[in-house]
């Protein structure tokens, strides 16, 4: 542990990797708090700075797997490069891990894979990592125009997940045609799509979910092999839909309980 403090070109560095064009050509991410940073850490992610302030050097979760550069930092220095309205302590800038290939078909035969076609918000984002995680879902494909899921705010709103759920970005229909090829399902949530508490669902195959306001693409919509829906049980006296996170839960949560 040092004390050396946050340097003004630390400082102007951290805070460009707000915007991806940065954390793409520096190939680093920013991280918050004891939770995430102590998830991270411990699940090997390589830590280039780990800045914290005096009673957050104890917290456990760090100590487990503490990075090699610690420097301890005031509020006011925190505060100076943190993304939160309120920090937490503890920021880290990690290096990116390697991008994933896609799936093969073994992992699509054996297990649920979630798709994200186009979801924008970084917030959603992050909330569905950490759903994934909760319901033992380890991979992620990702459109090329869903939100990065190196954003500050997609880390933050993982509360950790992000550590342990594999992220792919891709052109997801070439993952839905080797599927299909394969004889692999491809579930889509649709608004024509059948009521999923009455039909039958796989314990494999890939769950496909749409952008918050148009949903699934038509070109991932040709792909989809069995069209589900959360049925309105106002029947069209409530919300007009629901929030892209929790109709993820929802979706995960019928797939496990079967």
């Amino acid at each position: 542990m040092t004390g050396i403090g946050i340097s003004k070109a630390q400082q102007k560095l951290i805070r460009s990797l707000e915007q991806k064009k940065h954390r793409q050509r520096e190939g680093l991410f920013v991280a918050e708090g004891p939770k995430v940073v102590g998830d991270l850490l411990q699940a090997g992610f390589q830590a280039e700075w780990l800045y914290s302030t005096g009673p957050y050097l104890q917290d456990e979760a760090l100590q487990v797997a503490m990075a090699p550069q610690v420097v301890e930092v005031t509020d006011e220095a925190l505060r100076r490069v943190s993304f939160l309205q309120h920090p937490q302590g503890v920021l880290a800038v990690f290096r990116m891990p390697e991008e994933m290939p896609m799936p093969v078909i073994d992992t699509l035969k054996s297990s649920i894979i979630l798709a994200l076609d186009g979801v924008q918000d970084p917030g959603n984002l992050g909330t569905i990592i950490r759903i994934a995680d909760w319901f033992g879902i380890d991979t992620i494909c990702c459109s090329m125009d869903t939100a990065d899921a190196w954003n500050p705010k997609v880390v933050q709103a993982s509360m950790g997940s992000i550590a342990r759920v594999h992220i792919i970005y891709m052109e997801l229909t070439e993952l839905a045609e080797k599927a299909k090829a394969a004889g692999v399902p491809v579930y889509g949530m649709l608004l024509d799509g059948m009521n999923i508490y009455e039909q039958p669902l796989s314990s494999h195959g890939i769950i496909v979910m749409g952008n918050e306001g148009n949903g699934i693409s038509a070109a991932m919509r040709q792909h989809v092999t069995h069209r589900l829906l959360i049925p309105d049980f106002h029947k069209g006296q409530t919300a007009d839909s629901l929030n892209v996170a929790i109709a993820t839960a929802i979706t995960c949560s019928e797939f496990r309980r079967r």
